[in-house]
């Protein structure tokens, strides 16, 4: 899980440790387990969000790990063209590499600690496919989609993309040298990430070493999640015990506290963890596969506008035809 590394980490800021007496610690509320299912075109995936009030979620809806997976070549697999209105998908690869292209003119490569930051807002379709070149020879890919809720007054925002690079993110050191916090999206300790976010959230990727722990200041009216990608760890004061593919909730605080495991298996040497928290929106949700809105109503008109072609066009093929051409062969 390379992501973004560097080889000196010691030469990062630190993140300050936590004054006891004046913070207040996160109790964890709740952890779950993500079942596995398959998504696209029958990639495999944990839907780490699965079985989760979308009250302590907000204002996140869906989450999905995709991989870790070792595909033999002809296995890569990605999406086929679908549509999104009234939030944004946040594509986080660790390993690998994935395509993204959209009705809006957008669209990248990204790979290894790469981000792609999709707004559909007033909606957009867009598909996501691992290159040809990854096709023929198979390889390991990694990583996760978040779903990110935009409030009524965005859910209209004209569709954006960003192409976040691995050596954009912010660096940081734990207080005790032996943790690695990339800062996509947000703040923490008064470093800044590179997301460009409608709703106000942070997004972080930590690797703590084994027995290495981690206090991080976090806004109080921000919620706070831990997902554990890879490892086991112990999580707030209570010393809870994850493992990958587990979701931790917490309460209310200020500090969000976490630690790895001395014994690791050895496919996860380190525990590798999303932290992630943003304002709650407190709106309606109304929910149903590509489209977030805040009504019923709301969600049926997205699929009508769908149907209609109101949500973008599907790119042409450079110096193909754009209309039916006939030919007939001469013998």
């Amino acid at each position: 899980m390379p992501a973004i590394t560097v080889d000196d980490i010691t030469s990062l800021p630190r993140i300050p440790e936590a004054d006891p007496t004046g913070t207040q610690q996160r109790p964890v509320k709740g952890v779950t387990s993500a079942p596995r299912g398959f998504e696209g075109e029958g990639f495999p995936v944990r839907r780490a969000f699965a079985g989760v009030d979308l009250a302590d979620l907000d204002p996140f809806v869906h989450m999905d790990q995709m991989g870790e997976v070792e595909y033999a070549p002809g296995e890569p697999k990605g999406t086929p063209w679908h549509p999104h209105r009234g939030f944004e998908t946040v594509t986080y690869i660790m390993d690998g590499t994935f395509e993204h292209h959209d009705s809006n003119g957008g669209g990248g490569v990204i790979t290894n600690g790469d981000t792609q930051w999709m707004t559909a807002g007033a909606g957009i379709l867009h598909i996501e496919k691992p290159p040809e070149a990854l096709v023929v020879s198979g390889g390991l890919f990694h990583g996760i989609q978040l779903w990110v809720n935009l409030p009524r007054d965005q859910k209209w925002a004209p569709p954006r993309y960003q192409d976040i690079r691995a050596k954009q993110v912010g660096l940081l050191a734990s207080a005790d040298g032996g943790g690695l916090v990339r800062v996509i999206a947000g703040d923490l300790a008064g470093h800044s990430g590179p997301g460009i976010t409608h709703t106000p959230m942070t997004l972080l990727h930590a690797t703590l070493s084994p027995d290495a722990s981690l206090v991080l200041p976090w806004r109080a009216d921000y919620n706070a999640l831990v997902y554990v990608l890879a490892g086991h760890g112990r999580l707030g004061s209570e010393g809870w015990p994850v493992e990958t593919g587990q979701l931790a909730v917490f309460g209310p605080g200020d500090t969000i506290s976490l630690a790895a495991s001395r014994g690791q298996e050895s496919r996860s040497p380190n525990l590798d963890v999303l932290v992630l928290g943003g304002q709650p929106i407190r709106q309606p949700v109304a929910w149903m596969g590509p489209f977030v809105m805040n009504t019923r109503q709301e969600v049926i008109q997205a699929f009508e506008d769908y149907r209609a072609g109101r949500l973008g066009t599907i790119p042409t093929v450079h110096n193909t035809p754009t209309t039916v051409i006939e030919s007939r062969s001469a013998r």
